[in-house]
């Protein structure tokens, strides 16, 4: 099975090249300032986090809880390896459990066709 998601970065980078040539001019306006860039790290941490524990916290309510927790890993993985590593293998546990779930339902749907 091939990752559906394995070229989202270029698919993104290709669609919004004036953007990454802007954030990577403020990363290095940021990195050439040491306090700054402790001050940035900082506060992307801060806000990831806030984001996924909210996001965790949603998950038993009805709504977006997991789309929370995903937009809390992006920001945390703008600065961090192991927060974009994370993010890619669940997106590709929930890209299999979708394809299992539509093919539990398929399934369904003929044995209930078959009965009646």
């Amino acid at each position: 099975m091939t990752d559906p998601y394995a070229d989202d970065a270029a698919r993104a980078q290709r669609l919004s090249k004036r953007f990454g040539r802007f954030m990577s001019t403020w990363r290095r306006w940021i990195s050439r300032r040491p306090w700054l860039n402790t001050v940035y790290k900082v506060l992307v941490t801060t806000l990831g986090l806030l984001v996924v524990v909210i996001g965790l916290i949603l998950v038993p309510l009805p709504g977006p809880g997991w789309l929370i927790v995903f937009i809390g890993l992006t920001i945390l993985g703008t600065e961090y390896h192991w927060a974009r590593r994370l993010l890619g293998w669940l997106r590709r546990v929930l890209a299999r459990f979708w394809e299992r779930w539509g093919a539990w339902r398929a399934s369904r749907k003929a044995r209930r066709a078959a009965t009646q």
